[in-house]
């Protein structure tokens, strides 16, 4: 009952800033222009910042375990094209197969999932390794998926979308912000007081931002045509997922807090980021947003079921 009491309190409020973005969109707070000029901020701006303290602050070297680092890059690689692979032979829409595989594999690690980690585990030093195992590649892979599906690169040759491709994750701030608080993780670098206490302030705005451009965004009419593959998405992301790969953690020897971040890697909720990057590359964005509201609302209940079953075990 804690563990519900405690994921309700971590994913409701999330799942409620939505929906004061829906309706200050709906009571013309704000506007398409607004919701534009947001996602973009977000994406190129306060995203960064908040990543790149994330990975700066966290001490690689000192917790580094490469075995567990390997399961988790390998993992999020497996996910990405068993999911990429069958949504491009049943999808029969192809508009969506991008959004779709992004929403499916990509959880909310870095914001909500080290959270729920703090309360689980009492602390969460195994984030990090976790997030250096499966945050770069979501996002590699968000670029390649989402620039490859686009709507708007559908008739180019496969030479041209691999360019545009390898230009964006080369360009992409995500990306540079991770691998940049990385390099200043290992070369054990900071920033002065007044301008980590910046950064972080700024990357703070992040996830209210994002959240209230999510439910501004939100179509409910495109939203239900869409609801069988957002019903898919989310069971894939918070059942099939950690049904599947939490058994070969289990396998590799990995327990208590290992576990507890695997789970969070596989079973955490949708990021909000995916709505951000699938917006920014030229996709509608409703599927994103369907799937972040369901599998945030949803969440509380599947991973406290996952913890119940994991402690029922012994496992942690």
């Amino acid at each position: 009952m804690n563990n519900l009491i405690f994921s309700l309190n971590a994913t409701m409020p999330v799942f409620l800033v939505m929906v004061v973005g829906y309706f200050l969109y709906k009571f013309g707070f704000t506007n398409d222009e607004f919701l534009k000029t947001a996602n973009r901020f977000v994406f190129k701006i306060t995203l960064p910042c908040l990543l790149l303290m994330d990975m700066m602050q966290c001490d690689i070297k000192k917790i580094f375990d490469g075995k567990y680092v390997l399961y988790c890059a390998l993992t999020t690689i497996t996910c990405i094209m068993v999911i990429w692979g069958l949504s491009k032979l049943l999808f029969k829409d192809k508009s969506l197969v991008g959004e779709f595989v992004q929403c499916s594999y990509r959880g909310s690690a870095a914001i909500l999932g080290i959270a729920l980690l703090e309360s689980i585990s009492t602390n969460a030093k195994m984030a990090p390794l976790m997030m250096l195992g499966s945050v770069p590649i979501y996002n590699i892979f968000a670029v390649i998926v989402l620039t490859i599906e686009s709507p708007e690169n559908k008739g180019k040759n496969a030479k041209d979308n691999i360019k545009k491709s390898l230009k964006g994750i080369c360009t992409n701030p995500i990306i540079l912000s991770i691998l940049g608080g990385m390099l200043l993780s290992v070369l054990d670098i900071h920033f002065l007081p007044i301008v980590e206490n910046t950064i972080t302030k700024i990357g703070s705005i992040t996830t209210p931002l994002a959240l209230i451009v999510i439910g501004g965004g939100f179509k409910g009419k495109k939203a239900i045509k869409a609801i069988k593959p957002t019903v898919i998405a989310t069971c894939i992301k918070l059942i099939v997922q950690p049904m599947i790969f939490l058994p070969v953690a289990i396998s590799f020897g990995f327990s208590g807090e290992k576990i507890v971040a695997a789970l969070i890697m596989l079973g955490a909720p949708t990021t909000a980021t995916s709505y951000v990057m699938a917006k920014s590359m030229g996709h509608e964005g409703v599927l994103s947003s369907s799937v972040i509201a369901l599998t945030t609302l949803l969440s509380a209940f599947s991973i406290t079921i996952w913890i119940f079953i994991l402690k029922m075990h012994g496992i942690i």
